[in-house]
């Protein structure tokens, strides 16, 4: 069977993205034999939005309502760091962390994406701390040495700043977005608090109208 291709546009600083993260993985290891999904940063806090996170002072009843949707839950570290509110969130540093992960295993790219949110929003260290990308690659059979090196090569930058320019000309505005590639153009799938059997639903009724 040829597998449908499925780009998942995401932040790793998206709360609602962090919510949505084990649905779609539940989603993608369901359909393993039928789908092929990309990940894509999208920059959500870059540029003059790469702010201190007490510059956004939604994001704790945004939070609780994520939780409260979809089950996640938030650490202690997490909220630690929120309260003091001056840690800055730079989504480029992020992306391009990344993609040092995703150079090394493409095939894991989904699961190390959510490793890069597990490690904001429960153990509350910055993205921007290459420690981070070190440490998911040991516990995720990458050598960190690579990562490491990746880390320092420009053209690793550059390819995450591809991927946000990729992001933006797919015309996604919000995260996360699912979307399905098909021969009349793109097709949303789901939203932040669909269920992986809904996502599945879906995909089927997709397949069906295409068989």
């Amino acid at each position: 069977m040829n597998q449908v291709q499925i780009t998942y546009a995401f932040d790793a600083y998206c709360g609602w993205c962090y919510g949505f993260g084990p649905t779609v993985r539940a989603f993608a290891a369901e359909n393993a034999d039928r789908v092929d999904i990309r990940v894509l940063s999208g920059g959500l806090f870059s540029g003059d939005r790469a702010q201190p996170i007490g510059a956004f002072p939604h994001i704790p009843e945004a939070n609780k309502r994520i939780s409260d949707l979809t089950g996640v839950e938030f650490g202690a570290a997490y909220e630690r760091v929120l309260a003091d509110g001056t840690l800055v969130m730079d989504s480029a540093d992020a992306a391009a962390g990344l993609v040092a992960l995703r150079r090394q295993r493409p095939d894991a790219v989904l699961e190390l994406a959510g490793a890069v949110q597990r490690a904001w929003y429960l153990d509350g260290r910055s993205l921007s701390d290459p420690g981070v990308y070190r440490d998911i690659a040991a516990s995720h059979d990458i050598d960190p040495d690579a990562v490491g090196d990746a880390l320092t090569d420009p053209s690793v930058r550059v390819e995450a700043e591809r991927d946000v320019r990729q992001v933006r000309q797919l015309g996604v505005d919000h995260y996360p977005t699912l979307l399905l590639h098909t021969g009349d153009g793109l097709q949303q799938l789901g939203g932040p608090v669909s269920g992986a059997a809904a996502l599945t639903a879906a995909l089927d009724q997709h397949l069906a109208r295409t068989r």
